[in-house]
């Protein structure tokens, strides 16, 4: 279908103006092109505040709805040029005035009033960005504009802005935000782009597909396209051509009110997938506008194609009116739109609505019917649910991938290790080689020359002792010539001369010793040489044992990772048990657990093949506060199973959980503590331990401290599983254990109540069956602790599992005649007797009856008071 001139020539969206019949040739429905802008600037800037949060009302459900009034056309400025604008809007107050006439206005009042000079930007961030924040955090999230044609619904949802980047619209800033948050390795972002037109699906991203159906999960109610096509988008630019294509299949028509009327509601739906939550999606609704026929000039398949658009809105209203309302039934499936819709209006979705309107005076009617529009749907609440389903097998894959690079790179590092080892320890001995030959040819060198210093003494010596000898024999011949005076003198002379002689020679004995000291020295010197390169080897032993504490912690965080894959698979093994008995008829109610087949091994069970039970325990006093979290975590899946109880008792571990709940303050640690000992407290043999070891006190002081609800849960199961043994009574009362029990109501949470109201029909079934075989006398201790109040205002809970135990409690209390006066009291006659009655299940209803029946006290009482 060819587009009409006007609407190809970038006329704005808001042009009004008459409609060209010259030739007879318009076509009455054209593929729609992109509107230019919306005229006007951004003078005035606005506060962005949490349009999409809980607001002063306080629901953050509630769907959020801002108007937005556009500036006066050109048509407009000549026509309306006498007369004011019906609208007087007060962002400030968030209110908008809508004049009857010169000295009368109606004031309504929205979450966000947006005048003619507010930006895209500033529409973007007080409409639909608090959506889109929410969509990335696992809910369902929808922006839609609705209003008159040719109120610039277009402009501000769906406007790429070309040339000009400040007057984007809501579909294109949304995108951005989305793929700016997240991580393309891990999540996905996905859109399908389609139009309803003539209540016919069609894809505007495959014009060949005109027919889609709608899906709708029986289970879930869920509405899906199965049939529309879905592109993955990677980054903006992508996007934004996709949108281009989309644009220009879409359907518009030149109207007297619009020269490029949009004929067909278009829907953007945007599907965003994370590794833990699973799925979002954004739902982006361009609403075609609302027209009167008389002032559009629609003939023709134009007039069908009004009479559609107004049949769909004219539906939309009536759904909004009865969710408004209160109604009983909701006309959702009047029109695809509403179907479509459904999760929007009255489901889970967080839904904003924008609200464009005019300011003419001419078409009054038409703004004060989509203000009263936005009005109803501003009563709409929405119960909001995070989409999250834990996508375990896209987990199980990353940490896989994350233990196997973790595994290659501790390979990697220990043989660069080794690798460094073997050059330092070959630096090391080629360095102490080297100080060693050196020190062997510097002390050969010195040696030589000392003996070349004493044999050159040597040899003078003797030759002086010649010349003395020669000397001595011609002095001989001349001393027998003269007197015995010179032979006296001549013998002085020699004893001297040789006295000079040995002087000397003890000098040089002198300077021979110093050299030998000096070397000595320098020897001791070498041999420091040598220490330092035993120091050297000490420092490589030093980074050894760095380089095994880095392989301990990398040890350390494989079983860490391993124990996680093996719990995600565990968990995942028993909601796969579990669905399939939900899928067979055998579904478990609210108070059971899937138990694991006795014909498969759990995965848990393999920690004990790969870690260790005693591995995982020396784990739970490590100083890394991760390592003892993830080993607490093994150990509780690990005691969930009965047949590895015995083991864990065995080595400790029931000890080191209740120390645990003794030293640790963290409540991930307590929480599944309190677990794991509860798993063990099914045990009877278990529970006479737990109460020996203080367990009780300890789980007591737990849940006084504690405020999370999870740790409240798991501390009332272990409690209420002590509640179910016959010997520990007395024990259970004067520690304080029911005093505990009625403690955690405080919390208010469906899951503790009902894990207190379990205990309390175990205690009350213990005391009943005491009383039977004659070995309890007095009044209950439950009553004593003053549970009665709380039993009575419970037995009548909505929740299914706390009032099944609570009739319970009721009837195994009343057993006892004991009981029975200040149960009247209490007002507790009055329950039993509806139980009697009004129980969904036979058993109890019949165990109220035989117990009213047989107390003569419960008798008596109903008698005067003339109940049957």
């Amino acid at each position: 279908m060819a587009s009409s001139a006007a609407s190809r020539n970038g006329a704005p969206r808001g042009g009004g103006g008459a409609r060209s019949l010259a030739g007879g040739n318009l076509r009455s429905s054209s593929y729609k092109s992109r509107p230019s802008q919306l005229p006007g600037s951004t003078l005035r800037r606005s506060s962005t505040g949490s349009f999409a949060a809980a607001g002063d009302d306080g629901v953050p459900g509630r769907v959020r709805v801002a108007v937005r009034l556009r500036p006066r056309n050109a048509e407009e400025m000549v026509a309306d040029a006498d007369f004011a604008d019906c609208v007087e809007v007060q962002p400030e107050l968030k209110r908008l005035k809508l004049r009857k006439n010169n000295w009368d206005s109606d004031t309504y009042e929205f979450d966000e009033v947006l005048t003619e000079f507010a930006s895209q930007k500033r529409v973007y961030e007080v409409v639909a960005k608090p959506v889109v924040e929410s969509v990335l955090d696992g809910y369902n999230g929808t922006v839609m504009a609705y209003g008159q044609t040719g109120t610039g619904k277009t402009f501000t949802v769906g406007h790429l802005g070309d040339g000009d980047t400040a007057s984007r619209g809501i579909m294109v800033r949304a995108m951005e935000d989305i793929l700016a948050d997240v991580a393309p390795e891990t999540d996905s972002v996905s859109v399908s782009y389609l139009q309803l037109y003539m209540e016919a699906i069609q894809d505007l991203l495959d014009p060949t597909n005109d027919n889609i159906s709608i899906v709708e999960d029986p289970k879930t109610g869920d509405v899906s396209l199965p049939g529309a096509t879905l592109l993955e988008i990677r980054d903006q630019q992508s996007f934004v051509e996709l949108l281009s294509i989309g644009e220009a299949h879409r359907i518009a028509a030149n109207t007297k009110l619009n020269t490029e009327s949009s004929r067909s509601h278009a829907i953007l739906m945007v599907h965003v997938k994370r590794p833990l939550i699973r799925k979002s999606k954004l739902v982006l609704v361009d609403l075609a506008g609302s027209e009167r026929v008389h002032k559009s000039g629609s003939e023709g398949h134009m007039l069908e194609e009004a009479k559609s658009i107004n049949l769909s809105l004219s539906a939309l209203g009536k759904c909004i009116n009865a969710l408004a309302e209160n109604c009983a039934h909701v006309p959702v499936r009047d029109s695809k739109l509403t179907r479509l819709l459904k999760d929007s209006f009255g489901g889970t979705a967080r839904t904003s609505l924008i609200v464009t309107i005019g300011p003419s005076p001419r078409h009054r009617g038409e703004t004060a019917s989509t203000i009263q529009f936005g009005q109803r749907a501003m009563k709409v609440e929405n119960m909001l649910k995070i989409k999250e389903e834990f996508d375990y097998k896209s987990l199980s894959r990353k940490l896989e991938i994350q233990v196997d690079k973790l595994i290659a790179e501790n390979e990697r590092q220990q043989k660069a290790y080794e690798y460094e080892l073997e050059r330092m320890n070959q630096e090391a001995q080629n360095r102490i080689a080297e100080v060693e030959r050196n020190f062997a040819e510097a002390l050969e060198k010195e040696r030589l020359k000392c003996q070349m210093e004493y044999m050159e003494s040597v040899k003078k010596l003797e030759e002086k002792m010649l010349t003395n000898q020669r000397k001595h024999g011609s002095d001989g011949i001349i001393r027998n010539e003269c007197n015995g005076e010179d032979q006296v003198v001549s013998v002085s002379d020699e004893v001297a001369e040789v006295r000079k002689l040995l002087q000397n020679e003890t000098q040089r004995r002198k300077a021979s010793e110093e050299e030998v000291n000096k070397l000595n020295t320098r020897m001791g010197q070498l041999m420091q040489s040598e220490a330092g390169g035993d120091g050297e080897i000490l420092r490589i032993h030093q980074l050894l044992e760095v380089e095994t504490q880095k392989k301990k912690k990398l040890e350390e965080e494989v079983m860490i990772l391993k124990s996680q894959l093996l719990q995600l698979s565990y968990e995942a093994d028993q909601s796969r048990r579990y669905m399939e008995r939900v899928g067979s008829g055998n579904g478990l109610n609210g108070t059971d657990s899937p138990s694991v087949n006795n014909g498969e091994k759990a995965p848990v069970g393999t920690l004990f093949e790969q870690v260790g039970l005693h591995q995982i325990l020396s784990y739970l006093e490590s100083e890394d506060a991760n390592v003892q979290i993830h080993a607490v975590k093994v150990l509780a899946n690990l005691a969930a199973e009965e047949a590895n109880q015995e083991k864990i008792v065995e080595a400790g571990g029931l000890t080191s959980l209740l120390m645990l709940l003794r030293k640790f303050e963290d409540e991930t640690v307590r929480r599944v503590a309190a677990g794991a000992i509860a798993n063990l407290a099914m045990n009877e043999t278990n529970q006479e331990l737990i109460m020996t070891q203080g367990g009780i006190t300890l789980l007591t002081m737990t849940a006084a401290d504690a405020e999370d609800p999870q740790t409240l849960r798991m501390v009332a199961g272990a409690i209420a599983n002590l509640c179910g043994n016959d010997k520990l009574q007395m024990k259970l009362k004067s520690e304080g254990g029911i005093k505990a029990l009625l403690g955690m109501v405080r919390c208010g949470h469906a899951d503790v109540l009902s894990q207190v109201a379990r205990g309390i029909a175990n205690f009350a079934k213990c005391e009943s069956r005491a009383a039977t075989q004659g070995t309890k006398n007095g009044r209950s201790l439950l009553i004593d602790d003053g549970a009665l109040p709380w039993i009575v205002q419970n037995a009548n809970n909505e929740a299914a599992p706390i009032r099944r135990h609570i009739e319970l409690a009721l009837c195994h209390l009343a057993q006892h005649e004991v009981n029975a006066k200040e149960m009247i009291s209490g007002g507790a006659l009055w329950e039993l007797v509806r139980i009697s009655h009004d129980c969904s299940r036979e058993d109890i209803r019949s165990l109220a009856r035989r117990t009213l029946n047989s107390s003569p006290t419960f008798r008596s009482e109903m008698r005067r008071l003339r109940i049957d």
